[in-house]
């Protein structure tokens, strides 16, 4: 089963008591819109195109171990999120998943994951350090740009390829090893981490 970008925006009468349009264990949207804290619930499996897009509102969100995909957007500008809990059922992150989560100061990504995918933690600006597990072949293109606070970071042996501007103006970046397996380095990788003085 599949749907195309955020299928059901704006259908507020599909949702359940507690704000949350679930079809076929997939998240579509949320309308739970003063809640600060929430857990999604179990029978979801995905976390859809845009299901939490601008929720403002929220400050803290658990996902549920059998969710396996974070999908593109679902996330988007939750500008005052500061906690995340992501389940080791999660294999992959979807284009700008956390796209400026500007609250955001920390966050573990899950062993599972293979690939981050372009602009997925862009401009949050909060987050201080980040360990990217064993597994992952792949930063995406502007992974984590404008990271502004990411002071270090810890890239696997598995990476292979580091995508253009995966760390653009991390400015606060002191050190970053890089496998000796990376085979392709994107332009503009750490263009921009002026603190940066060891490789």
């Amino acid at each position: 089963f599949r749907s195309r970008d955020r299928a059901f925006i704006g259908c507020a009468g599909l949702a359940d008591q507690d704000g949350y349009v679930i079809i076929r264990n997939i998240l579509y949207d949320y309308y739970g819109e003063t809640e600060k804290s929430i857990t999604i619930p179990d029978s979801v499996a995905s976390i859809g195109n845009g299901a939490f897009y601008k929720c403002s509102s929220l400050t803290s969100i658990t996902i549920p171990d059998g969710v396996t995909s974070i999908e593109r957007e679902a996330f988007y500008e939750c500008s005052n999120l500061t906690s995340i809990t992501i389940p080791d059922s999660v294999t992959s992150i979807g284009y700008y998943a956390f796209y400026r989560c500007s609250s955001l100061t920390s966050i573990t990504i899950p062993d599972g994951v293979t690939s981050i995918g372009n602009y997925a933690f862009w401009d949050c600006r909060s987050l201080t350090s980040i360990t990217i597990p064993d597994g992952v072949t792949n930063i995406g293109n502007y992974a984590f740009s404008d990271c502004s606070s990411l002071t270090s970071i810890t890239i696997p042996d598995s990476v292979t390829g580091i995508e253009d501007g995966a760390f653009y103006d991390c400015r606060a970046l002191t050190e970053i090893r890089i496998p000796e397996g990376v085979t392709d380095i994107g332009d503009r990788v750490f263009s921009g981490c002026k603190s940066l003085t060891d490789l």
